[in-house]
């Protein structure tokens, strides 16, 4: 798990809001609209329309809190709860080194198009298919609460609705995570860029409510420090 938040704290480093928000500007297009929020682009302010967005957030804040607390944070329980809801859990041998071939990690793999999906259907025994449904693929042992949390709160962020985890999107965020150059910003549209910064957004607040979790039940003080000696809770 310390690898993971190894990433997310050098994603936090690398992530440069006022660069995504000054190519915005130079659009021609003033606006932008997905499924829960619209996006208007002035020349002396922005104006963001996202107050169903803003509602799915905390909706999905308060339903994690409450199946947290009934099941103790508990990872075969929380995976229990994704296999209800008719979401794939596939547990396989050197599962962390299978998915590193496509560059994803172990616990939640979205929604995958083309060579990627054909990949993932034939090391999850799923047969032959150019697309696959957001799934959980994990090496068969104890998972780690944490870890298992963080996937989790996406998994249900996903479910609920939420923006920012559209093939497209999230096959951009990938990009943005290897590559935030100014070259490479460069080659989004703008459309991109906003569901680019929905993307974020949801996992900034993953990992912002596992942090919280965290100071609850190991001690706020022993979080800080874990925050200010490695850049993230060594969880």
């Amino acid at each position: 798990m310390s690898e993971m938040f190894k990433k997310i704290k050098y994603f936090f480093l690398a992530l440069k809001e006022k660069d995504l928000q000054e190519k915005l500007k130079k659009t021609t297009k003033k606006s932008f609209t997905n499924k829960t929020s619209k996006k208007v682009i002035g020349g002396a302010a922005d104006l963001i329309l996202n107050s169903e967005t803003l509602k799915l957030v905390d909706e999905v804040k308060e339903n994690v809190s409450s199946i947290v607390k009934k099941t103790n944070c508990n990872p075969d329980e929380l995976l229990a709860y994704v296999k209800a809801a008719k979401t794939p859990v596939y547990k396989i041998a050197n599962a962390d080194k299978i998915l590193n071939l496509i560059k994803e990690e172990e616990g939640l793999i979205y929604e995958k198009r083309g060579i990627e999906a054909f990949y993932l259907s034939m090391v999850t025994g799923r047969g032959i298919s150019f697309k696959t449904p957001a799934m959980f693929v994990l090496r068969d042992g104890v998972i780690d609460k944490f870890y298992m949390l963080h996937n989790f709160y996406r998994w249900y962020s996903l479910k609920s609705g939420l923006p920012g985890f559209e093939p497209d999107v999230q096959q951009n965020f990938k990009t943005f995570l290897f590559d935030n150059s100014d070259d490479a910003m460069k080659r989004f549209s703008m459309e991109e860029i906003i569901s680019l910064k929905e993307a974020i957004a949801r996992d900034q607040e993953a990992t912002a409510f596992v942090l919280e979790y965290t100071k609850q039940v190991d001690g706020s003080k022993k979080v800080i420090d874990k925050i200010k000696n490695d850049g993230g809770a060594n969880i």
